[in-house]
């Protein structure tokens, strides 16, 4: 692998340049640079686990405690792919105590550093994993709903879930324990975020769809489904689910049962632009 694919286009996002000066302002700066080390060498693993798989990536954003990787894959990589990239992260932190291990044994790192290295790696690890998006651990939820569920159902539940979650962990905090800044600052900015993924559910649930049209959905089983002959074609590919291909049954009002692939629908959307039509009037214009 070349060198300058070992390290992904990485951007600053606001609230981390924010913090930053307020370590500058309050003599805290070595503390948000051992911060900082951490979260790029946690992305990293990312980088190198979707890079190793010739994934498409746009970016890194980095932000206090953990970091988002900017990717054009929607949901239609294989599963163990996308498994892989995302606890690629995670991974790179048991590396991290290795490391510090070694220098502490050998004494190449100071044990004031060890202790604060230590403190903000498994802090930054715990935070990583907790169920919300766009967190490892909202991801991997995510992955694990997208087995059972349609694949926008399982996107909706772990936005909306997030939300609630992100809530709950503020409420907590303003309530019961010691108030924390930084914390109260990371949730309600993970609370903004989830609020965003909301708003843009749909262009998401588009993307996925286009990736299956263009042919870079990855195929394990196949799906069948029956549906009426009434039913609108986003209601139809509301049913879709990752991995798996979708034989369509219709059923028409004479009783008959008419069958189309759902690449024939996708084109109907997509290329024919017939976005009001229904599915019985889909399968008729195709079989004619």
């Amino acid at each position: 692998m070349k060198i300058k694919k070992l390290l992904p286009p990485i951007h600053i996002h606001p609230i981390l340049i924010i913090f930053i000066i307020i370590s500058v302002l309050t003599g805290t700066f070595v503390e948000m640079l051992v911060i900082l080390s951490i979260v790029l060498f946690h992305e990293l693993g990312h980088y190198l686990a979707a890079a190793y798989f010739k994934w498409r990536v746009r970016q890194v954003m980095l932000w206090v405690f953990g970091g988002v990787m900017d990717t054009d894959e929607f949901g239609n990589k294989p599963f163990h792919e996308e498994i892989i990239v995302t606890i690629a992260g995670p991974f790179q932190h048991v590396i991290i105590y290795f490391i510090v291990y070694i220098g502490s044994i050998s004494s190449f790192i100071p044990e004031s550093l060890v202790e604060l290295i230590l403190l903000y790696n498994t802090s930054i690890l715990i935070f990583n994993l907790l169920p919300i998006w766009p967190l490892d651990g909202g991801k991997l939820l995510f992955f694990l709903l997208s087995i059972n569920l349609p694949y926008q159902k399982a996107y909706h539940s772990i936005v909306l879930f997030s939300m609630i979650f992100a809530v709950t962990l503020i409420l907590l905090q303003l309530l019961l324990y010691p108030f924390t800044l930084s914390v109260f600052l990371i949730l309600v900015f993970l609370l903004i975020e989830n609020r965003s993924e909301w708003n843009k559910r749909h262009y998401v649930f588009i993307r996925f769809l286009l990736n299956r049209y263009n042919g870079d959905a990855q195929i394990k089983s196949i799906n069948p489904l029956t549906v009426s002959h009434q039913t609108p074609l986003m209601a139809v590919f509301s049913q879709f689910r990752r991995d798996k291909r979708h034989p369509i049954y219709v059923r028409m009002p004479d009783a008959s049962r008419l069958s189309i692939d759902e690449n024939d629908c996708l084109r109907s959307y997509f290329f024919d632009k017939q976005f009001d039509k229904s599915i019985g009037e889909i399968a008729t214009s195709v079989i004619t």
